[in-house]
């Protein structure tokens, strides 16, 4: 009768499993897109035949793939299948949550949560301030693109041809007397605010309301949320830069959160 030590490199395993999983994630961490076997093995502390071995598995499921050419390594559609399957499951307003909640305690301000419907932008969600003046928005109901900071983060930020369809579609509405309308204005405008990240507007989508706001980006750079910190104009105007600074501090680390 003979007995059988199970191999630590086979990825059955469970040490194996682990390697196999370290060199899969130094892949996702690496700064360069391909890798070769004596980068990893030197990068893990594995052998040349350890790492091969692994490799060997990770191409046979499509997580890796191999440049015959080149001899290096490189993430395969596999893995790419797993990321979308993460990212389409994750949900934004759970995420956001808690740094809105942070704005609104560093801010002593509301902060909201917007989406895209459309033409239109939705209030989705809000955190308000413990004071007595404060804003408070109207959750699920929809906003055009053009009136206030949030519509025009998502406006700016939006491809070219999309755009330029809603700029051109035809009049644009006012909502208050401090909404912009003219589409050229508003052009120089989105151009501006694409530069620095984030939108203000003081008065355009309710009268004596302002706000900051700075769009928060998926996987793809797509805008697929706007979080804004909204207040009275006197005390906003007096803060956008303060405000946009901790604003985008936070939308940043979002968008990273989502792959953006």
């Amino acid at each position: 009768m003979t007995t059988t030590t199970a191999d630590a490199t086979d990825p059955r395993t469970v040490n194996g499993l682990e390697r196999a999983l370290d060199v899969l994630l130094l892949f996702a961490r690496a700064p360069e897109p391909s890798l070769g076997v004596t980068e990893i093995g030197r990068r893990l502390g594995l052998s040349k035949a350890v790492v091969h071995r692994i490799l060997t598995t990770l191409c046979s499921r499509q997580l890796v793939v191999a440049d015959e050419t080149s001899r290096r390594y490189g993430l395969g559609p596999a893995s790419l299948a797993l990321g979308r399957a993460f990212l389409d499951r994750v949900d934004v307003r759970d995420l956001a949550r808690e740094p809105m909640r942070r704005l609104s305690a560093a801010t002593d301000e509301t902060s909201t949560l917007s989406i895209r419907v459309r033409d239109s932008r939705v209030y989705l969600d809000q955190v308000t301030p413990a004071r007595d003046v404060k804003m408070e928005v109207r959750v699920g109901e929809p906003f055009p693109l053009h009136a206030g900071s949030s519509s025009k983060a998502f406006l700016a930020f939006l491809p070219d041809e999309q755009r330029d369809a809603y700029l051109g579609s035809g009049p644009l509405p006012a909502l208050t007397d401090h909404t912009v309308v003219d589409p050229t204005f508003l052009r120089d405008e989105l151009r501006v605010i694409r530069e620095r990240g984030y939108a203000a507007s003081f008065g355009e989508r309710q009268a004596g309301a302002a706000s900051v706001a700075a769009p928060v980006f998926d996987h793809e750079g797509r805008p697929v949320a706007v979080i804004s910190v909204c207040g009275p104009v006197e005390r906003i105007r007096t803060r956008v830069d303060e405000l946009a600074r901790i604003l985008l501090a936070e939308t940043h680390a979002l968008s990273a959160r989502l792959g953006g």
